[in-house]
C-alpha cells in the first residue's frame, strides 16, 4: 500500500483548481521575516542577537510546518494538472528572480573588475586562489551532483524507486561535500571580508551561492525522505521536478562563478593555494 492510499483516498475534484484552506503560515512567515531582519540589523551593530536567533528558528519552523501542509495536499490529491502547471510557472519565476540577484552581483564585481581603483586588479596585497585547486575541486564535485540528480529523476519516470533514492542520496552527498570543502577554502582565504573591494565581491557571490548550495541540498534531502516514502510516482512528483531545477541552476551559477570571479578575476596576482 502508498503512502497515499495511507493517509487519505484520493480527492473528486469538481473543478480542477485548488481552492487553499485558511492557514497562518503567511502571517507567522511575515512576522517571522520582519523579526529576522530586524534582529540582522541590530546584530551588524552590536547586539539583538536573541532576537535574530529566535527569528531564525521562526522562520525555519514556518517553512517547516507550511511545506508540510504543501506535501500533505500533493498526497491528497488536491495538485491536479493545473495546479502542477501554475506550481512550474512560479519555481520559473522564482529562478528567474534568482538569476537577476546572482547578476547583481557580477555587476558589482566586474564593474570594480574592469575599471579597478589604481589600476590594478586583483588590487595590490590580495592573493586570491588558484582556481584549479580546491575550487576546481569543488566544480567537479557539483558537475558530478549534476548527473546524479538527472539519474535520479531518469529512475523516477521509469519506476525505478531503488536508483531514484539512491541517485538522491548521492547528490546530497556531493551536495554536503560541496559546503565542507568552501568552509574549509573560506577558512584558508588569504584575505577576509573587509580587506577591499576584491575580497567584499568575493565573498558576497561566492558565499551567497554556498548558502543556495544548502538550501538546494535541504531542498534534495527532503525529497529523498519523501522517496523513501513512497510519494512520489512517474505521472506525480514536482516535488523531485522543482528541486531538480534548483539544483542544475546552482550547478550552471557556479560555472561562471568558477569562470569569472575564481579564473578571470584572479588571473592578474600570484595565486594563493591556501
Amino acid at each position: 500500500m502508498s503512502t497515499s492510499e495511507q493517509i487519505e483516498p484520493p480527492v473528486h475534484h469538481k473543478h480542477p483548481y485548488h481552492l487553499v484552506d485558511p492557514s497562518p503560515w503567511p502571517l507567522v512567515g511575515s512576522i517571522s521575516a520582519g523579526l529576522l531582519a530586524t534582529g540582522g540589523v541590530l546584530f551588524m551593530h552590536g547586539y539583538g542577537t536573541w532576537l535574530m536567533i529566535v527569528a531564525v528558528l521562526m522562520v525555519l519552523g514556518t517553512m517547516a510546518v507550511w511545506w508540510r501542509d504543501v506535501i500533505r495536499e500533493s498526497i491528497v490529491g488536491y495538485h491536479t494538472k493545473v495546479v502542477q502547471l501554475g506550481l512550474r510557472y512560479g519555481m520559473l519565476l522564482f529562478i528567474a528572480s534568482e538569476v537577476m540577484f546572482f547578476f547583481a552581483f557580477f555587476w558589482a564585481f566586474f564593474s570594480s573588475a574592469l575599471f579597478p581603483v589604481g589600476g590594478i586588479w586583483p588590487p595590490k596585497g590580495v592573493l586570491p586562489f588558484n582556481p584549479f585547486d580546491l575550487p576546481f575541486l569543488n566544480t567537479l564535485i557539483l558537475l558530478c551532483s549534476g548527473t546524479t540528480v538527472t539519474w535520479a529523476h531518469h529512475a523516477l519516470i521509469n519506476n525505478d524507486r531503488k536508483g531514484l533514492i539512491y541517485g538522491l542520496l548521492v547528490t546530497v552527498l556531493l551536495g554536503l561535500s560541496f559546503t565542507c570543502c568552501q568552509v574549509y577554502e573560506y577558512s584558508h582565504a588569504a584575505f577576509g571580508f573587509r580587506d577591499g573591494i576584491y575580497p567584499s565581491t568575493f565573498f558576497m557571490a561566492t558565499g551567497f551561492h554556498g548558502f543556495h548550495v544548502i538550501i538546494g541540498t535541504t531542498f534534495l534531502a527532503v525529497n529523498l525522505f519523501r522517496a523513501i516514502a513512497g510519494h512520489f510516482t512517474p505521472e506525480h512528483h514536482f516535488g523531485f521536478e522543482a528541486a531538480a531545477w534548483y539544483w542544475h541552476f546552482v550547478d550552471v551559477v557556479w560555472l561562471f562563478l568558477f569562470i569569472c570571479i575564481y579564473w578571470w578575476g584572479g588571473s592578474g596576482a600570484p595565486a594563493y593555494a591556501g
